[in-house]
């Protein structure tokens, strides 16, 4: 199991790059394993990597494993100790979430898939030097009750239940990054109400879901 995760992982970091959410070697990607996780190394080319080269880390940031992990483990580790529902994080430099984020803007209720991340809204963390305790406590409180958050001068960072569900979560984040950056450079967004948020809030509870009520529960797509 432990290396289909490990190969999973490198999938996910390619189809990340491929996708456009990230460039080069500056995002990662981690997921849950045993009393641990997962991560993608520090400053590695994803096309070059073997399943040897991700990293096991516990959340103290002991590590097993012959690379040295991504420089921005601590707010992953964060993540897992703190919200246990999460399974896989993605961290990426996308275009239209780092712009907004180096406006130190996040996304409001301008569309209702902007619930897609769990709330009424998509906070913009506060800054602090890459790797640092300080940003992993930031991106905790831009993520209370929410599973994105955009990161002052610097990116996206968001978790799933797993890795493809991160990446499709990221991807839809950007998406609505770029129709809002879109709708500033007109003016400004019309906002929706907390009342129709909380609506939409409820009708995504069973997204994704299968359920025999799904007429009572419709979800997009």
């Amino acid at each position: 199991m432990t290396q289909v995760l490990r190969q999973q992982l490198i999938e996910t970091a390619l189809a990340m790059n491929a996708s456009g959410l990230n460039q080069g070697t500056s995002g990662n990607l981690s997921a849950r394993c045993e009393d641990g996780f997962l991560i993608t190394p520090s400053g590695m080319d994803y096309a070059g990597l073997s399943a040897g080269d991700i990293v096991w880390m516990d959340v103290e940031g002991n590590t097993r494993g012959a690379r040295k992990p991504s420089s921005e483990w601590r707010f992953h580790a964060a993540i897992y100790q703190h919200r246990p529902e999460a399974n896989a994080v993605l961290h990426a430099h996308p275009v239209s979430c780092s712009t907004l984020a180096c406006m130190h803007r996040g996304i409001p209720a301008f569309h209702y898939m902007v619930a897609v991340a769990g709330g009424r809204d998509i906070r913009c963390a506060d800054y602090a030097t890459f790797g640092t305790p300080e940003l992993s406590a930031h991106v905790l409180k831009a993520l209370q009750d929410r599973k994105a958050c955009l990161m002052a001068h610097h990116g996206l960072t968001c978790f799933e239940k797993d890795l493809p569900r991160a990446l499709a979560l990221a991807i839809e984040v950007e998406h609505l990054a770029t129709v809002y950056g879109r709708i500033l450079a007109i003016g400004e967004a019309e906002i929706l109400t907390d009342n129709e948020m909380d609506r939409v809030l409820k009708k995504f509870s069973g997204y994704g879901a299968q359920a025999q009520d799904w007429g009572q529960n419709e979800v997009p797509g």
